[in-house]
């Protein structure tokens, strides 16, 4: 079974794309490669209940089990000392991947209280876009009563395009709400 955006993908995105852009050859269609979800968690310094908590709601997001990833270098500012776990991430692919971004454009972000769009300036010049998300209530999936702390998130979604405004186009074919 293939999923409902990577259907839509094919059938509509890709002839309009081809169109606007004027490509000859299919290769060059820009496509989503890759999306990346990451969590910075502070409190795990103090208790690792925090990061297992974290780890567990990201887990139940995306499918996938995330990865720990720790502290590269000591800063006394921050109290971080080296090898401490700060973050957790995870990258989806293939049909995990189209299932995340339909979930996110159809359900998660028409969530968020007063929405008006997501910001254009997340692009990084390189056909990238980067997403930030203040909590992860936004997804259904969740259960509120277990939730230990709020946490944002940060969503990468990594393409073929080489420029912003391709990138733009493929993220608002699929149906990504930018504001106006």
């Amino acid at each position: 079974m293939t999923p409902r955006l990577l259907t839509k993908y094919n059938e509509d995105v890709l002839p309009k794309l081809r169109e606007q852009f004027g490509y000859k050859n299919v290769m060059e269609i820009p496509r989503l490669v890759k999306v990346v979800i990451n969590i910075g968690v502070n409190e795990a310094k103090l208790d690792n209940k925090y990061m297992d908590a974290s780890i567990n709601e990201l887990t139940i997001i995306s499918g996938q089990k995330p990865m720990m990833k720790r502290a590269k270098k000591s800063i006394a500012g921050f109290k971080v000392r080296e090898g401490m776990p700060v973050a957790c991430c995870v990258t989806l692919r293939g049909p995990r991947m189209w299932e995340f971004v339909d979930r996110l454009i159809s359900i998660a972000l028409p969530r968020i209280k007063d929405f008006q769009g997501i910001s254009k300036r997340g692009f990084d010049g390189r056909g990238n876009y980067n997403l930030g998300l203040k909590e992860q209530l936004l997804f259904p999936e969740i259960d509120y009563d277990k939730v230990i702390r709020q946490r944002g998130m940060n969503i990468t979604f990594v393409t073929t395009a080489k420029a912003d405004e391709e990138a733009q186009a493929l993220l608002a074919e699929l149906g990504m709400p930018f504001a106006r």
